[in-house]
Formats: structure tokens, C-alpha cells, sequence
């Protein structure tokens, strides 16, 4: 009983699944490029904001 529930699960994914292939595209390469710079500037500033926490923590202690 439980196992066709699983099926039906599998199968309407699957399904929604080659819908998203169908649709996605290759970035061109300007696009690509402003996807690195975004990317870039979020890993730096999670990373400033850990900085900035760490420093704080250790002047606290």
C-alpha cells in the first residue's frame, strides 16, 4: 500500500522536473559574469559579518 504512494510521489516529480529542464536555459556570458560578481559579493559579506561577530566575541571574553 505504501509503496504506490511512493510511485505516484516519484512519478509527479519526475514529471515537474522535466517541466524546470525544459524551460531552463545556458546563461550567456554576460549574464554568467554578473551571476560570479553577485555570488562573489554575498560570500563576502557573510564572511565580513562572521569576521565582524568573531571580533566582537573575542573582545567580550
Amino acid at each position: 500500500m505504501k509503496i504506490k504512494g511512493y510511485l505516484v510521489k516519484l512519478k509527479s516529480f519526475i514529471l515537474e522536473s522535466k517541466r524546470v529542464w525544459k524551460v531552463t536555459k545556458k546563461p550567456t556570458k554576460p549574464e554568467f559574469i554578473s551571476i560570479i560578481k553577485i555570488t562573489g559579493m554575498g560570500i563576502l559579506a557573510i564572511g565580513a559579518i562572521g569576521f565582524l561577530i568573531h571580533m566582537i566575541w573575542q573582545i567580550i571574553k
